[in-house]
């Protein structure tokens, strides 16, 4: 039974930082992309951030490129996104996902699993 698992999440104010953790099981961690995504209330799931199974290639959507830092442990089945400069924007419900091409990016449906999300608020 695969599992991801967010924790991290929280509240904190305008210009701090906050480091989303997605721990993994279930699956040979490895071998899969991960992606970061974020929902507000109201508005549709977005990809934010993709590492490939290596590490060695991410991507970042426009909004966040410059401000979040994607990042893994294989050794660790452990995906990471470091957060800075946090806006009250950013506020939303933040998910990690993996895709068993292990390709980073791409769409809401190329992943195969999902975790169950974290809350992240910003206050200005």
């Amino acid at each position: 039974q695969v599992q991801l698992v967010e924790s991290g999440g929280g509240l904190v104010q305008a210009g701090g930082s906050l480091r989303l953790s997605c721990a993994a099981s279930g699956l040979t961690f490895r071998n899969y992309g991960m992606g970061w995504f974020r929902q507000a209330p109201g508005k549709e799931r977005e990809l934010l951030s993709g590492i490939d199974w290596s590490g060695r290639n991410t991507y970042y959507a426009d909004s966040v490129k410059g401000r979040f830092t994607i990042s893994r442990d294989n050794a660790k089945n452990t995906a990471y996104l470091q957060m800075n400069s946090l806006k009250p924007e950013d506020s939303a419900v933040y998910y990690c996902a993996a895709r068993h091409d292990g390709r980073p990016g791409g769409w809401l449906d190329e992943y195969d699993y999902w975790g169950q999300g974290t809350q992240v608020t910003v206050s200005s």
